[in-house]
């Protein structure tokens, strides 16, 4: 936040000199070596690399799939404090983009900027709870006003309306009489996959709303519907060649982004519930996922050779089983492929698992189990590594299995927990707030090494620096949200229910 800030500052400052200034000192201010203009194509790139980055260990350890080896990892054991706002400063890279736009005439930037900004502010919300989001906003449009600079925060309900009715227009608008997008790396200038993605995003924020159904201004449900029964309207993913993935080269500086990480390498080990529940699949996934732990003595490919270390077990409990060979660590392929696999943040498997989520709360009408299958299908076409890992028919094998069928009272257990599977090193901390949403699957913290008097967080408390710099309006919304204060077990208010 104080970057933040000291961007308003510098908007403010900048506002002054000029109003006392006349135009020949204007004019010797203003240095041609450092042009204040751009097309906007030359900024979509950089913030598309950056938005779309979203390979996490950290997520992983606190995902559970993962088990770190060289210390204490505060997201394996729960005891993480704080986050930052260092998405705002993307922010303002979006708006700097959207004010090149207006410049250029080039509106189609604009409304893929509307999407841009709520994909950064979605994020932040779910970290923290009510967020600066308006009168930030104002901020980096121009407004140097006190309010602006200093901005109050937004509770969830005003950001989720705002977001819902961004995507709405974002949606409505790029049309490709507007003009081409240059500089997209994601889909190169490609319109109507912009419009899917802008709508499968819509469907992921309305499923986080699963809490908030009875809310009357948000329209959760019908909003959802409207959707998906108007596919001309709103596009949705068709396969996996639609994601909206950054994808790796084997090129300096766009190398996959544990290749030769050493720290991956020797450090990293399943998480004993993920190995758990892949064997019990009898998931061919976890044979691309993880290498065979060495004493076993079995080769891989035997659902045997595989065992995982427990996440919350003590540090030293977890070097012991490892030094024995007992532990399987995360595959080769993480750290020794330049290009390994895309970086999703958002997938087709995830859309028809939000779809199939739906269906199963009467949401909308399409078949639960259709939406599923489509979804357990994509999962297992993305993690086929070099599409040579299993074949057709140990997929076909794998999704004719009685357990892997979607049947019975357990439906949301299935669904969410395949969903969970898919999101193996992808899709940043998106499998953790559906855990948080839905506690499925159970993240355990059972073991001597958990901290966070063994509960996993709710939330991140708010930067230090929010304080010293805009302290009365942080206060402001704790004391609005969190009766027991600035905590990380705080329920934020999109988990409570209606």
């Amino acid at each position: 936040m104080k970057q933040f800030r000291t961007i308003f500052y510098i908007i403010l400052t900048a506002g002054l000199a000029l109003s006392t200034s006349c135009k020949k000192f204007s004019y010797y201010q203003t240095n041609p070596n450092l042009p204040t203009q751009a097309d906007p194509s030359l900024e979509l790139a950089n913030i598309e690399q950056n938005a779309f980055a979203t390979i996490s260990t950290d997520a992983a350890l606190a995902c559970r799939y993962l088990v770190y080896t060289e210390g204490a990892n505060p997201s394996q054991y729960y005891s993480w404090t704080r986050s930052d706002f260092t998405p705002y400063s993307n922010i303002q890279q979006v708006v700097k983009m959207e004010q090149e736009a207006t410049r250029t005439g080039q509106v189609n930037y604009q409304y893929l900027g509307k999407f841009l900004a709520d994909y950064y502010i979605i994020n932040l919300t779910q970290t923290f709870g009510s967020v600066p989001f308006s009168k930030a906003m104002q901020a980096m449009y121009g407004n140097v006003s006190k309010a602006a600079v200093a901005p109050a925060y937004d509770d969830q309900e005003t950001i989720y309306l705002q977001v819902l009715g961004d995507l709405e227009v974002a949606n409505d608008s790029l049309n490709a009489a507007n003009g081409p997008i240059s500089g997209d790396i994601i889909y190169n200038g490609n319109l109507d996959q912009w419009k899917m993605a802008i709508n499968a995003f819509a469907l992921r924020v309305l499923i986080s709303l699963s809490e908030k159904t009875g809310d009357a201004k948000l329209q959760v449900q019908q909003r959802f519907n409207n959707i998906v029964s108007n596919p001309t309207k709103y596009p949705l993913f068709g396969s996996n060649k639609d994601n909206a993935k950054l994808q790796y080269y084997d090129v300096n500086s766009n190398y996959y982004p544990f290749y030769n990480s050493n720290s991956l390498k020797t450090d990293f080990y399943l998480d004993s519930s993920f190995v758990h529940l892949l064997r019990g699949l009898s998931d061919p996934r976890l044979f691309v996922f993880a290498k065979p732990a060495t004493a076993t003595g079995l080769p891989a490919g035997d659902f045997n050779a595989y065992a995982g270390a427990q996440g919350s077990a003590s540090y030293s409990d977890n070097i012991t089983a490892i030094s024995a060979g007992l532990i399987s660590a995360i595959n080769n392929r993480y750290d020794n492929d330049p290009v390994n696999e895309p970086s999703v943040a958002l997938g087709y498997a995830e859309q028809e698992f939000t779809l199939a989520e739906a269906a199963a709360r009467g949401w909308i009408t399409g078949s639960a189990a259709a939406y599923y299958m489509n979804g357990v299908q994509a999962a297992l076409d993305f993690s086929n590594y070099q599409g040579t890992s299993y074949s057709s028919s140990d997929i076909q094998a794998y999704l004719a299995q009685p357990a892997v069928q979607l049947a019975g009272a357990n439906q949301l257990q299935q669904i969410l927990t395949q969903k969970y599977i898919s999101m193996f090193m992808n899709t940043g901390w998106e499998p953790f707030y559906n855990q948080r949403r839905t506690g499925i699957p159970v993240f355990e913290t059972s073991g001597a090494g958990i901290l966070n008097n063994g509960k996993v967080p709710k939330r991140w408390m708010y930067p230090t620096l929010e304080y010293q710099n805009n302290g009365v309006n942080v206060d402001s919304a704790v004391r609005a949200q969190y009766p027991a204060g600035d905590d990380i077990n705080g329920v934020m208010w999109i988990l409570q229910p209606q």
